[in-house]
């Protein structure tokens, strides 16, 4: 399999961490996402994965797999131990939540390409785009805590084990504190979190810094 991803990515981040909880290795290939002719909006990228995002898996069949959580239960289905959704189907279920109100309610507002497009409209600084990055990650990790809240003890989103809902969250709170947000004020977010840390296929695996 081939693994095309960029390293400060969170959402290539996910996928990384996947694979290590897995011990999968595959070949993969850097892709750049930043300055002023990214490589993954070149016609060359484009022709492998036409949303020319990463992180973008090929299978050994040649299939190309998008999207990083479809990439994650892919995984899991192709290789079952150990497994990335509890057993429980109320706990999965609030793992997938968890997964997808980070994909889609905070990491989809504040990736490069959006911060690209604000900054093409007028009045629009670097300024404002922090100020809306950081007020979609408040919105949106408020939102995770409440959900948090609601699951049965554990030190993790689903349970005994890390699943695909702390998979999600690692990397996004990661970006969190970068932007200079204190996650105390989620209490259990920032207590899975902390745990989350202690783990080498998510130290490990955590997005670069932006240079």
């Amino acid at each position: 399999m081939k693994l095309y991803l960029n390293e400060i990515s969170s959402a290539a981040s996910r996928v990384r961490i996947a694979l290590a909880i897995k011990n999968i290795n595959v070949e993969t290939v850097a892709v750049t996402i930043l300055g002023e002719h990214p490589e993954n909006r070149s016609a060359d990228y484009l022709r492998i994965n036409p949303q020319g995002l990463v992180p973008a898996l090929v299978t050994d069949q040649g299939t190309l797999i998008t999207q990083s959580i479809a990439i994650i239960e892919y995984l899991d289905e192709w290789q079952p131990e150990p497994p990335l959704l509890p057993q429980d189907l109320e706990l999965r279920a609030l793992s997938r939540s968890v997964a997808i109100a980070i994909a889609a309610e905070i990491h989809a507002l504040v990736p490069p390409r959006i911060a690209r497009r604000l900054a093409a409209l007028p009045g629009v600084d670097a300024a404002v785009i922090a100020d809306w990055n950081r007020h979609w990650t408040v919105e949106g990790l408020g939102a995770v805590e409440q959900l948090l809240q609601t699951r049965r003890a554990g030190p993790y989103i689903g349970g005994q084990q890390p699943s695909l809902g702390d998979i999600l969250l690692f990397p996004q709170a990661i970006n969190a504190e970068r932007m200079g947000i204190d996650l105390a004020q989620w209490p259990t977010l920032a207590a899975i979190h902390a745990r989350l840390k202690d783990i080498p296929a998510f130290a490990d695996n955590a997005p670069a810094p932006r240079r």
